[in-house]
């Protein structure tokens, strides 16, 4: 069966960019990485660009007509108005992603936060067709979440809700966060956090079996297959990691009543880790999340990259009239 339209999705991470041909309808034609640097906004769009027409050049899409570019990126986002205003706290940067991409690639562009992108995704694709109240609780390189209440995305009043790696989650922490304060869950139970935790650590857990190598950051899969198989040093890490992601949710929890957590990015995935963050709540807590913790239902892994063709198609309509 021919395929009509798609949309060229970028998802920009701390590590890689993810570009895929994406229908309308959510489906992921195909997909290729390519690495990324984040180190100012400027580069990173920079890299985005040389991806995109790398990407045009090198596949042979699969669509009739591609009709938009969707981008989700790291940080506070106008989606409104096409504007990507900060990649992390000391680094802004404002500029119209948007009208820079469509002036090179002359198709609508739109461009969102990546965890909003997944939870639109989620919302349209996945849990949002039987839940108004949800919470989309991403664990990856950082962490973030974003929140749905009574059907309507929460975005805040400068584009900044979601950024609840900056949560204190342990108050007699010796853990130094970014932000200046300790004890933040993004720097107990993300995936650099993690790796983070292994370099402070290690030197008084000389039977572990985790190494590191100069320069190279350690996988958190590796960490988390290393806590499966009782490596002392790797569960005491993955297990302060599960209890404050667990201290996070619930505290979210208690904010806005969800009946849905939909734990999501690539550390949630695995399911060792999963399973720890689930016996880490208190079932008083969550005794109104119906459904409990849960996995996506997009049915795509990349839920992100999803998102981010949602972002891109809003755009084709907005351009052509449409809602």
């Amino acid at each position: 069966m021919e395929i009509l339209q798609s949309i060229i999705a970028v998802d920009l991470g701390g590590t890689k960019i993810l570009v895929g041909e994406v229908t309308p309808a959510g489906e992921v034609l195909q997909t290729k990485s390519y690495p990324s640097d984040t180190t100012s906004q400027h580069t990173a769009l920079q890299g985005v660009i040389h991806a995109i027409n790398d990407f045009q050049d090198g596949s042979n899409l699969i669509a009739r007509e591609q009709i938009a570019i969707g981008l989700g990126v790291v940080g506070r986002v106008d989606t409104h108005n096409g504007v990507w205003h900060q990649i992390q706290p000391g680094k802004t940067e404002p500029m119209n992603v948007s009208e820079q991409l469509e002036s090179i690639f002359q198709l609508p562009c739109g461009v969102d936060n990546d965890v909003a992108c997944a939870t639109r995704a989620e919302q349209t694709f996945g849990w949002g067709r039987q839940s108004k109240n949800f919470i989309y609780f991403n664990i990856g390189t950082g962490i973030a979440a974003g929140t749905v209440v009574d059907g309507h995305y929460v975005e805040g009043n400068q584009f900044n809700a979601g950024e609840v790696g900056h949560m204190v989650v342990a108050m007699d922490s010796d853990v130094r966060c970014g932000c200046g304060r300790y004890g933040c869950v993004e720097r107990i139970a993300s995936g650099l956090g993690m790796h983070e935790r292994v370099v402070a650590l290690l030197p008084n857990y000389p039977s572990s079996s985790l190494e590191l190598v100069e320069g190279q950051r350690i996988a958190v899969q590796t960490i988390l297959e290393a806590a499966a198989q009782a490596d002392p040093l790797a569960s005491r890490i993955v297990d302060d990691a599960a209890r404050a992601a667990a201290a996070a949710i619930m505290n979210l929890v208690r904010v806005t009543d969800p009946d849905t957590i939909v734990l999501g990015g690539g550390v949630a995935r695995n399911p060792y880790f999963f399973e720890r963050v689930k016996q880490a709540l208190n079932p008083s807590t969550v005794r109104f999340v119906a459904n409990g913790l849960v996995y996506t239902k997009v049915g795509s892994e990349e839920t992100g990259l999803v998102g981010a063709a949602l972002a891109g198609l809003q755009a084709s309509r907005s351009r052509r009239g449409g809602n």
